[in-house]
Parts: structure tokens; sequence; C-alpha cells
């Protein structure tokens, strides 16, 4: 009899309001195999209640596309209708849901990435707005380099280096932490968030990290090396969620970062007249980096993405501020219209 599979729907939603960067989540179950013997036996499952991205299985008896029936299960599980939406990628690893090792099917799920500006959910999911910093706190360096980077990331990298079978071993590990993490003169990339996220998964400093025997790169690190058992004394770093929802997250936080250069994907999040500060302040925002007014300025100008309405938005707390809107003409006068990420400044 071949392997059952399940196909599912995830969906990240994403908004700025008042310059915090946040996702929509939802309550989830997660039942998760407890293994307290030596040989890998099963005591029991623990059920447990954690923040997740809205989802829900195909049907392919009511639903049309794909796309179709991610809309519906967002609807169900929030109250809220979708405009922009685009499918961000396919997870399929194996025993991405821990009930696949004691016989449950094999779970394949197709996210996709939506951005609106927020709104009050509703519907029976417990659906709420969360800061997505809170489950990736190394991602915001808008007010200098995240403390938790030295604190607790660059030390548990030292020790993943040292419990290294190799001399080639540890200068591999040593280059993947110093390039991901922008370390020993390295540049920080603010697009590598998924390589981050997954460095974190495999030293053992996510709390997700003990539902998997092997790490994602499938050398056993987390499970059998020093630096794991070092790493989970403490505390995880950020919020968990269910299943391997944080890494979906990660791989949507780099497309979107991404696309800022080449796609004016921005202006989905902001109403439909800002004014210039506002505009950059969320771009800000989902760079997880300041950037240089002028610079900016000149840039969306020059490349024709906005333009003056006439009118200003006393509301500032200064002098009123001119309000603009997209140019939508930019769509067609230029192939890659996106704001960029100019002069972004490395803090201190």
């Amino acid at each position: 009899m071949p392997p059952q599979v399940t196909l599912g729907l995830n969906a990240v939603i994403v908004a700025v309001t008042e310059e915090v960067p946040r996702v929509l989540t939802v309550q989830q179950s997660d039942r998760t195999p407890v293994r307290p013997h030596s040989d890998g036996s099963v005591a029991g499952l623990v059920e447990l209640m954690l923040e997740a991205l809205p989802s829900g299985p195909f049907d392919p008896a009511t639903d049309r596309t794909l796309e179709l029936g991610l809309r519906r299960w967002v609807r169900e599980q929030s109250g809220l209708e979708l405009g922009y939406v685009e499918q961000l990628y396919t997870f399929g690893n194996r025993n991405r849901d821990p009930l696949e090792r004691e016989g449950g099917p094999r779970l394949i799920s197709i996210a996709y990435l939506a951005l609106v500006r927020e709104g009050n959910p509703a519907g029976a999911a417990g659906a709420v707005w969360r800061d997505w910093y809170r489950y990736m706190p190394w991602e915001d360096w808008r007010n200098g380099r995240p403390a938790v980077i030295e604190d607790r990331i660059v030390p548990a990298l030292e020790a993943w280096v040292r419990c290294a079978q190799s001399s080639a071993d540890a200068r591999d590990r040593r280059e993947r932490g110093d390039i991901h993490f922008g370390l020993e003169g390295a540049p920080w990339v603010p697009e590598r968030v998924i390589d981050r996220y997954e460095l974190i998964y495999e030293i053992g400093l996510a709390a997700e990290s003990g539902s998997d025997q092997k790490s994602p790169a499938g050398d056993g690190a987390t499970a059998a090396g020093c630096q794991a058992s070092a790493a989970r004394s403490e505390a995880s770093l950020g919020n968990p969620m269910a299943l391997d929802h944080r890494r979906i997250l990660a791989s949507a936080l780099g497309r979107l970062r991404g696309k800022l250069k080449y796609r004016p994907v921005v202006f989905e999040l902001l109403p439909t007249t800002f004014t210039l500060l506002q505009l950059q302040r969320v771009v800000e925002a989902l760079a997880g980096a300041r950037l240089h007014k002028q610079n900016f300025r000149r840039l969306v100008e020059k490349g024709g993405l906005v333009e003056g309405t006439g009118r200003s938005n006393a509301r500032t707390g200064g002098r009123p501020a001119e309000l603009f809107r997209f140019r939508r003409e930019v769509l067609r006068e230029r192939p890659a219209p996106g704001v960029g990420l100019p002069s972004v400044r490395r803090p201190i």
C-alpha cells in the first residue's frame, strides 16, 4: 500500500502597522510524541496549543484552484479577505509533522505570501496579529545589532565549531556562521533569513529543533552534537510555532526582503495616499534596517514610483508633509520597479 499524503495550504499574511511588521497567527493543536526511553519508544502524545500560520487541507472536491482553497481557509479562520497573494514554496520534508513517524500521512504544504492592511480578525481559530520579530529577534537591526546575536548566537556557534569532527568541517562551520550572521567582517545580508533560521535550528537554538532527529542538512549534528545539549539548556530563541511554520515564515520574510528591490510590493501595505516618511518606515520595518533618508527619497522620486497629490498631511507633529500615491504607470516603464535598499546603514 503506497504511503498516504495530505496536501495542505499555508498563508503568511503580512501587514505593517505603526512601523511594526505583523503576521497573522492562529491557535493550532500540536500533538508531539514523547519518547522518554533510550530505545526511542513512545510513551504517549503531548497536546499543546501553539501559534501557527493559517492553514488547512486542500479539498479537491470543492476548491477549483489551490489559491481559492487558501482564500477560503483564511476567510473561515480569520474572517479576512485577501488581496495580493503569491505562491511562496512547497514544504514536504519527511517527518515535518511528528505524527508521520507514528504512521501518520506525509504532510505536503504549499505556502503563500499575502500582503494586506491590518484589519480586525474574526473566525473560530483565535486569529491575532503578532510582531514577526518575536519569532526571529536576530533579524531586526533598526535599533542596532541585536544583543541576542552576541549574547546567545555567537557562543552557540563557537560551541558548534568546536564540536566539528575535522578541521575542514570546523572551517566550513565557521564560514557558514560568519557569512549568515555578518561576523568577522562579513556583511549582513537581509535576504538570507532562511539560511539564518536553518542554522539556528541546526545548532539547537530553536525549540522546534527537538522535534527532529537530524538537522535540515541531514548530518545529525543537532541530535548528537555536544553543542545541542548546551544550547537547549537555556531558553530557545524566539517564540516557537507549530510544526515548521517558523521555517515557512523565514522563507516569506526572505522573499519579501528580496522583492523590495525589484517589485513595488511595499505599496500593498500602505494606504492610498501616504507621506515619504511613512513609505520609508514601512520599508525599514520589512528590511529590519534603517535607511539614509535623502538617498531613499532620491531613489523613490527618480524611479518614478510615486507622484504628489497636491495635498498635505497636517497630523505629522511638525510642518505638514506632502501626500503621495503610487504611480502605477511605472509598471509599464520599468522592468524592475522596486524601492530597493539604498545605503543600508550598518548599525554599530
